[in-house]
C-alpha cells in the first residue's frame, strides 16, 4: 500500500565556482580602482562642461562639450586671454565661461571701441588687440582691480553678463581654463579660443 508523504527536502543553491568568485572579485577591484582614479581626476584635475548661451559666440557656441583644466591654476595664475570657467559671483551654484581681460592691480577702461589696460609696465595704457571680437566694445566705467581680482568679458560683448555689469571676479571663484573642445568633432581643439593678448597688442 502506497502512502503520499510530503517531501521535507529543501533546495540548497550551489556554491559559486572559483571562476565566478574570481570574476566578481575582479569586478569589485576594478570598480574601486576606477573610483580612486576618476574622483580625484574630476575634483582636482579636469572636468567636463557644456556651453550654454551666446555670451562667448562665435568662439564657443551653445552645446559645445569642453574639458576644463583645473590643475594649471594651482601652479600659475590666469593670464590675459585665457578662457576660464568660474563660479558666478552673485550665485556660486552657477558656472560662467568668459575671457580674462584685466589682471590683478590693473585698471581697465575703454577708448574708441577698444579695451585699454593700465599697469606698472604700461602706465599710459595698453590698447588690447582682440581678433575674436565681432563688434567693438561699448563704453563702460573704468575699473581698478584688487590684488586677487580679474576683469572678465564675453567675446560676444552685446550679449554677455560679465565684469562690466557685476564687477571684478575674485580669484577663489575660478575653476579652471578651457583645455579641450571635444564636441562638435568638426570644431575639436586644444586650448580653444586662447590668446596671449598682450604680446599682440597694438
Amino acid at each position: 500500500m502506497e502512502t503520499n508523504e510530503q517531501s521535507n527536502d529543501t533546495f540548497v543553491p550551489p556554491l559559486p565556482s572559483k571562476k565566478q568568485s574570481s570574476f566578481f572579485g575582479e569586478l569589485i577591484r576594478f570598480a574601486l580602482i576606477a573610483v580612486i582614479i576618476v574622483v580625484p581626476l574630476r575634483l582636482y584635475i579636469a572636468q567636463p562642461f557644456i556651453v550654454s548661451g551666446a555670451s562667448m559666440s562665435p568662439t564657443f557656441e551653445t552645446g559645445e562639450y569642453l574639458i576644463i583644466d583645473e590643475l594649471s591654476y594651482h601652479l600659475r595664475e590666469p593670464r590675459r586671454g585665457d578662457v576660464i570657467v568660474f563660479r558666478f559671483p552673485q550665485n556660486p551654484s552657477k558656472f560662467f565661461i568668459k575671457r580674462v581681460i584685466g589682471l590683478p592691480n590693473e585698471t581697465v577702461r575703454t577708448e574708441n571701441g577698444a579695451v585699454v589696460v593700465q599697469n606698472e609696465k604700461h602706465p599710459d595704457g595698453l590698447t588690447l588687440y582682440e581678433p575674436y571680437l565681432v563688434t567693438e566694445t561699448a563704453p563702460f566705467r573704468s575699473v581698478t582691480l584688487g590684488p586677487t581680482e580679474y576683469f572678465v568679458l564675453g567675446d560676444n560683448r552685446p550679449a554677455s553678463s560679465d565684469s562690466r555689469i557685476w564687477g571684478p571676479l575674485a580669484s577663489d571663484l575660478v575653476i579652471g581654463r578651457a583645455f579641450v573642445r571635444l564636441l562638435p568633432v568638426a570644431r575639436a581643439d586644444v586650448l580653444p579660443g586662447g590668446y596671449q593678448i598682450e604680446e599682440v597688442a597694438q
